[in-house]
């Protein structure tokens, strides 16, 4: 069994076989039954390395989850309007979102966990600050690379640009022509 689920690639099913058998017997399971339980697993659980590699790879600093934001702290955020962007809709539709405020209103921690959330859904996600993305498209087209920089964060399914309010001004001259991914802007 360990040798033919490390051949098949199926890590899931060859570390919880023994406990899946246990209980099949236990209940009383069919053999289809007890198929179905192990495919389940297995499912479930790339499902979930999948999200966690999606989230790695947008490279937030830190996590955030629309679990842990304090509504009673900003009053001016509506629970059912970042409930209804957390669905991903938008996402999808390609339509962009800015979220602007002062300084200390929970702006990044919103974008930081509608990017987790739009990752955990399948989205491709990138974080990255205003700054730094700026700096990189003026060295891209400095080195003619500028296309190919813009390609690569075309591939994505939602840019979150963090902190747009300390952007260099006159940076619309790197800009390209591609129609760029869904972003979720954030001033401050």
């Amino acid at each position: 069994m360990d040798t033919a689920c490390r051949s098949l690639r199926l890590p899931t099913i060859r570390a919880q076989f023994t406990d899946l058998a246990d209980r099949a017997e236990r209940d009383q399971l069919t053999y289809r039954g007890f198929l179905a339980e192990l495919l389940m697993a297995e499912c479930e659980d790339r499902d979930r390395r999948r999200s966690e590699r999606r989230i790695r790879a947008a490279r937030f600093p830190r996590e955030k989850s629309l679990r842990d934001f304090d509504y009673d702290a900003n009053p001016n955020i509506p629970p059912a309007v970042i409930n209804t962007l957390s669905t991903g809709d938008w996402v999808r539709r390609g339509e962009p979102l800015c979220l602007i405020g002062d300084s200390g209103t929970g702006k990044s921690h919103l974008l930081i966990a509608l990017g987790t959330t739009a990752a955990m859904a399948g989205y491709r996600v990138k974080y990255t600050l205003a700054a730094k993305l700026v700096n990189e498209l003026v060295e891209a087209a400095d080195e003619k690379q500028l296309t190919k920089t813009i390609a690569r964060y075309g591939r994505v399914d939602l840019l979150c640009i963090d902190e747009l309010g300390c952007a260099p001004r006159g940076a619309e001259e790197s800009c390209g022509r591609r129609s760029p991914p869904p972003v979720v802007a954030v001033t401050g």
